[in-house]
């Protein structure tokens, strides 16, 4: 079983990043199947099998950020719809009275979501999308071994457990099992 698909059933936030991680690492790899056969998926360690099945899952990402013009930069649509059903989700649930858990998250995550859309200019009603970039902004600035703030670690600790609350509530409501209305 591939990593997304497990991901995507069990904590869609962490789905959501690895994905882009993915989009990241096929930009790298300047779109090319074969230096990504080579460089990750050769080495894994997996059968002739499922190392063809992996290649041809990269191969599709990389025709759809061809087709869908996001070889330099932005996210495919599969992962823009992932965030608009987030969205969606966080909306209802920010109106509902059954979740008071999910809205103290959330007021607790939002001084520091403000603060890091005013930083980067960020528009619109994007808060969640402004709370991943956040996310996949500091776990590559450590990936790079660079310095994080004492202030970032306190930002990103507050939208990861507003984020993880988020992801559950999702994982409840395709199980038929969340309370929200």
């Amino acid at each position: 079983m591939f990593v997304q698909k497990e991901l995507r059933d069990k904590n869609i936030a962490e789905y959501l990043l690895y994905m882009w991680q993915v989009e990241d690492i096929i930009r790298a790899a300047g779109l090319d199947s074969d230096r990504l056969y080579d460089a990750v998926i050769k080495s894994s360690g997996r059968s002739d099998e499922e190392c063809r099945d992996w290649k041809r899952w990269y191969d599709d990402l990389i025709e759809m950020m061809r087709t869908e013009g996001k070889k330099e930069s932005g996210h495919l649509q599969i992962n823009e719809n992932v965030l608009i059903m987030l969205e969606d989700l966080h909306q209802r649930l920010l109106d509902s009275d059954k979740q008071p858990e999910y809205r103290d998250l959330y007021y607790k995550a939002l001084p520091f979501i403000v603060e890091f859309r005013a930083r980067n200019h960020s528009t619109g009603n994007a808060e969640l999308r402004d709370c991943f970039n956040m996310l996949y902004g500091v776990w590559l600035l450590k990936v790079q071994g660079k310095p994080v703030s004492a202030g970032t670690e306190q930002a990103v600790k507050a939208v990861s457990a507003f984020i993880a609350k988020l992801a559950q509530l999702y994982r409840e409501e395709r199980q038929g099992t969340l309370v929200s209305d």
